[in-house]
């Protein structure tokens, strides 16, 4: 019955749209690699509860008493070949599961020895600051600096709706990968990109690295998710994925400015 489940899902599967089960798909590689395991773990769940539910409701139906003069239907307690599949078939589940698990991890974890571009990100109370190469550095503070477009107003994606585009924007090229290498100045904090599926401790004194490839240009919501004081829920940012060739044209132009204020951008990209 389970291969045959097994056999038939993708056959029906084929023709549709996976449904994502309330998750994001991923916006970038490694966020679309951690929705599979996430879709295939649901999927596995729901056939094997399937399986153990149909089974429940057929015995309930099948062997419930009929009077109180009904024999005992015919026990199986002893059935050796029977006991072996349901204690072997889960452990053989279990494993292919771990197993794509660690995959996966893996990874989402490796980060390349020569990345496209890697961008410096501090955290702060309360805000953000990106260092880019050649001294190009956006920063903002939230709790003074609300930014409801930056640097996606200078010819990158529209921001739709507003409220994503909250905080200093982190500017990427879109299909090109990313080194991020996150700290924080004062207290942890965390970074969280709903859409890619990842979140990172940004704690003092520790240097986490890791590295996002955003599949198509657009802009993506983010925050700070640990709790780091009065303002945290204040903590915004946002991803803006950009086509290699105008991203390349920002950074240029900026390099004249050296420090781009999220406050300042923004005024400019309204003109």
């Amino acid at each position: 019955m389970a291969v045959l489940v097994a056999v038939a899902l993708p056959l029906v599967l084929a023709g549709c749209q996976l449904p994502t089960f309330y998750g994001f798909r991923g916006s970038d590689r490694q966020g679309h690699d951690e929705f599979l395991l996430y879709f295939g773990t649901f999927v596995a769940a729901l056939v094997v509860g399937g399986i153990t539910g149909g089974l429940i409701l057929w015995s309930v139906v099948r062997y419930r008493r009929r009077s109180h003069d009904a024999p005992m239907p015919r026990q199986f307690q002893y059935h050796i070949p029977l006991e072996v599949a349901y204690t072997v078939i889960p452990v053989v589940i279990v494993l292919v599961l771990f197993a794509f698990t660690v995959l996966v991890e893996n990874q989402v974890d490796a980060v390349p020895s020569d990345p496209n571009l890697t961008v410096d990100v501090y955290a702060f109370q309360w805000g953000w600051q990106f260092n880019y190469p050649d001294g190009v550095v956006v920063r903002a503070e939230t709790t003074t600096d609300p930014d409801p477009v930056g640097p996606a107003g200078l010819g990158g994606p529209a921001c739709s709706p507003v409220v994503w585009c909250l905080g200093p924007g982190l500017i990427l090229p879109a299909g090109k990968t990313t080194q991020i290498d996150l700290r924080s100045r004062d207290v942890v904090h965390g970074f969280f990109v709903p859409e890619f599926n990842f979140s990172r401790y940004a704690q003092p004194g520790v240097l986490n690295k890791f590295d996002f490839t955003v599949s198509k240009p657009g802009v993506y919501r983010a925050q700070c998710t640990q709790y780091c004081g009065l303002y945290h829920s204040l903590m915004f940012f946002h991803v803006v994925a950009m086509p290699p060739s105008k991203f390349h044209a920002w950074l240029s132009s900026e390099t004249k400015t050296t420090t781009v204020d999220a406050a300042t951008t923004a005024s400019a990209s309204r003109q």
